[in-house]
Order: structure tokens, then sequence, then C-alpha cells
């Protein structure tokens, strides 16, 4: 019983929906690889994403705390027009999904959707993706780490503890930096440093 309690507890400071607007301490990008996220989802959603030859898209730039983060906060600030989040499509690969963000973390940042966006953007492009990964012409397996030493190359002032790599369903998923507010790269907290141990991960090639 006392292990369930405890399993309730760390769940509930994991995420803290509601939190108040702005108050956080760093924050994560999320970068997804496309060809996995069409793999096991957006092929059977019939996404656009999945139409066009996309690499690491920006899932999403998430405020974070040292533990945990917060997640549907209130906020001053209006909506997103669908002009608005169909120009994140680009980098984002839908713009559903630049919707979507905003309202479950880009409403915690305290910033206005459109100044979101274009930290996010900001972010997104000051991270060299690797391009040897572009350059694949069939699915290969390979370890993890192989993806974080190809952005710790690629990406100079980034270290191992700045950075962790995921996985789902024995592929590549996503590569997850930590950024100060002011998007310097800094150590992840302990909960987001959770690297994928897998010695030979599925990675699909661009299509």
């Amino acid at each position: 019983m006392r292990w369930l309690l405890l399993l309730l507890f760390s769940a509930t400071i994991a995420r803290a929906d509601g939190e108040r607007a702005g108050e956080f301490d760093y924050y994560v990008l999320s970068l997804s690889w496309s060809p996995t996220w069409c793999a096991l989802e957006g092929e059977a959603r019939g996404s656009p994403q999945c139409d066009r030859p996309l690499g690491w898209v920006l899932h999403g730039l998430w405020p974070q705390y040292e533990r945990g983060w917060p997640a549907n906060c209130p906020t001053v600030h209006r909506n997103p027009s669908r002009t608005q989040t169909e120009a994140m499509a680009d980098i984002m690969g839908t713009s559903g999904l630049a919707w979507y963000q905003w309202q479950k973390h880009g409403r915690c940042s305290g910033l206005a959707a459109e100044d979101y966006y274009r930290l996010a953007r900001l972010a997104y492009e000051r991270v060299n993706r690797p391009e040897v990964l572009r350059k694949l012409d069939r699915p290969v397996k390979l370890p993890a780490s192989v993806i974080e030493e190809a952005f710790l190359q690629a990406n100079p002032g980034l270290t191992a503890d700045m950075l962790t790599i995921t996985c789902k369903d024995g592929r590549i998923q996503e590569a997850r930096l930590c950024l100060t507010r002011d998007l310097t790269p800094r150590p992840c907290a302990a909960d987001v440093r959770r690297d994928c141990t897998m010695t030979n991960a599925l990675l699909d090639p661009i299509d």
C-alpha cells in the first residue's frame, strides 16, 4: 500500500495543471523524429505531416520545474489565430500540433502566443540537427547513444547532461534539450535526464 501512495504522490508532483503562468525554472526543447511519429501514429491518422520529407520537427518548447512541469495554465493572453498556428507548420509538421502545444505548454510560459511561437522557433533554429541523419537511405538499428553523440558533435556547446534521447516502441523517438529561459543550454534536471538505453533502436530514413 505504501508504494502505491508514493507512486500517486510522485505522479501528482510530476505534472501540475492550472499553475500560475510564467512561474517555471527552465525550458525543455523537444524535437521529434518525424518518420517515427508517422510510423507509429501519423500515417494511421492521415496526417499531412507524413506527406512531407521531414526529419527533426519541433514537438514543443516546454516550461519545466526543477522537478515536474506546469501544464494547462490559466493566462490573460488570447489564443493564437489560425494564421499563427499555420505559420508554425513548417517546423512543427501541422498547425494542429502548434495549437495543442500552446494550450498545454505555451500558456504556462506567461508569453503571448505570438511571442511564445517566436521563442520556440528561435530555440529550434539555434540547434544544429545532425545532417548525417538526413542522408540515411534505409532503416537502421543503432544504439540511442549514437544519436546523442551526433547532437553533441553538431552542437559543441552541449554536454551530455544537457540532452536526452527518448525511444518508443523500439524506435528513436525524440531529442530533448534543456535550456534556460533565455535559451542558453543548461543541465537537465534529474526527472528529464532519462536516456533511452536501447542498443538496437530503429531509425527510419526521411522519405
